[in-house]
């Protein structure tokens, strides 16, 4: 008998790497897919599909490399874990960009041999994924990631003591989760005021407007300002606090040397979203001494960045997840330290991208981790 083979994703925007990766999935056995509900695509993304999961399960059940298909019955980044209790595949295939520790975790628990799969696509044919083709017609609004320092840009952090905070602009070449670190809220909202592209304009004048916008007057919760700094500003920034929501000075790198190094020493995995309902700020420890580890840590990573001192960068990096998980307990619960454990031995530094709790785990490493996603630094607004 020919083995159960499954698979499971969104499969919005069919196209042909979807069908590559299901004519490589199938030559292990009879293929069954797994599609995501439009429940989970809009809880997981934050946005509408293109198709309906009727017409998704419509269109994968007809390619030939396909034995049969279904919706899964649960939600968000493990929605398939009731399917594959009842199904029992022999072997779960993903692709590199659909890797995630859980799934992998689910499988090993339940006796199912677990596949990653590169991405390539058939001769003749361009690498294809949703992420560009949504893009290239949609939003291709950035992503931010921070470095270090980061909650510095909070008055009541940085009133005990003054710092900087380092960030990242990044290419919208994943699709990322929601409630995962990337600052999708404030990306968001910068989708309300220019719903395709950033203007071309000024890129802190663009930061200033969307930091405004998001925070409209009367709202409790201040979004900081390292998002829309972020999202707006190209390259490799950092910012400086003193008590203030806006930054007194900002450093801006473009240099293609030092960006080029970050892309080729970081790397995300995903883990899976920020619960609902996680409140960091329940029980805090941000004093003087911790808010002084972390600015000096930020002034470590930002040194061995400018001298590409990847053991100094990752020094720096650590120090300040150390710092921020000392001001925020609730930043790295138990099932997410458990989740770190397997890339100790590959990576130099590791830290939660943003708020943390969940989402996406940053990696700082000499080569890059197998089967994690790459990041892709913005270079420039066209300003």
């Amino acid at each position: 008998m020919k083995k159960k083979i499954f698979v499971s994703g969104c499969y919005d925007l069919l196209h042909s790497g979807h069908v590559a990766f299901f004519r490589e999935a199938a030559q292990y056995g009879d293929l069954y897919v797994g599609i995501g509900s439009d429940a989970t695509i809009r809880e997981l993304k934050g946005r509408e599909t293109i198709n309906s999961e009727q017409e998704r399960l419509y269109m994968v059940k007809s390619i030939r490399h396909v034995t049969d298909a279904w919706v899964n019955k649960g939600s968000g980044i493990l929605d398939f874990e009731d399917d594959i209790l009842r199904f029992r595949p022999d072997i779960f295939i993903v692709n590199e960009d659909g890797h995630s520790p859980n799934k992998e975790a689910v499988c090993k628990k339940l006796g199912i041999e677990y596949k990653i799969l590169k991405r390539i696509p058939d001769s003749g044919l361009p690498a294809r994924s949703t992420t560009a083709i949504r893009t290239s017609v949609n939003s291709r609004l950035p992503y931010r990631l921070d470095l270090a320092g980061t909650w510095i840009d909070q008055p009541y952090v940085s009133k005990f003591q003054p710092g900087w905070a380092i960030t990242i602009s990044l290419e919208p070449n994943i699709d990322f989760n929601e409630r995962c670190g990337m600052s999708t809220s404030t990306r968001n909202a910068a989708a309300k005021l220019w719903p395709y592209e950033l203007p071309v304009m000024h890129s802190e004048k663009l930061a200033q407007l969307l930091f405004h916008y998001e925070n409209e007057p009367g709202r409790k919760e201040i979004s900081g300002a390292q998002d829309s700094i972020g999202i707006c500003m190209p390259g490799l920034n950092r910012h400086y606090y003193d008590n203030t929501y806006w930054p007194g000075k900002i450093e801006s790198i473009t240099d293609e040397a030092i960006l080029s190094w970050l892309e080729n020493h970081i790397s995300l995995i995903l883990l899976w979203p920020r619960p609902a309902g996680t409140n960091l700020l329940k029980e805090t420890y941000i004093n003087k001494e911790n808010v002084f580890a972390l600015t000096q840590a930020a002034d470590i990573a930002w040194e061995g960045i400018l001298e590409q001192d990847l053991k100094r960068f990752a020094e720096g990096a650590k120090k300040s997840f150390e710092a921020q998980v000392k001001m925020f307990p609730a930043m790295f619960p138990p099932e997410v330290q458990e989740a770190v454990e397997p890339y100790k031995k590959q990576a130099l530094a590791w830290k939660l991208a943003g708020a943390g709790g969940g989402g996406y785990l940053a990696l700082i490493s000499e080569q890059p981790i197998e089967n994690a996603i790459r990041i892709k630094i913005r270079r420039n607004n066209g300003f």
